[in-house]
């Protein structure tokens, strides 16, 4: 299986700076990362790895987050 190519360091900085974003949305609201799991239906590694910036989501995972969290989704994505 050949292996996949890490993205470049500026893409996973914008990773890790929308992780940032969605922790804050997230705080603001008065959430937990266990809330959000429990809202989109994901695990909560899963989500605490997005955050993180370790995983990169899926699209429907943005928005599923975004909805759980009640911003928009340009929110949790702008720069």
């Amino acid at each position: 299986m050949p292996r996949s190519v890490p993205p470049p360091d500026h893409v996973l900085a914008r990773r890790r700076a929308a992780g940032d974003r969605i922790r804050a949305a997230r705080l603001a609201a008065g959430l937990t990362q266990q809330d959000i799991a429990e809202r989109t239906g994901m695990d909560r590694a899963t989500y605490n790895r997005i955050e993180q910036g370790h995983s990169s989501p899926l699209l429907d995972s943005l928005f599923l987050i975004a909805d759980a969290i009640g911003v928009p989704l340009a929110d949790l994505l702008r720069e």
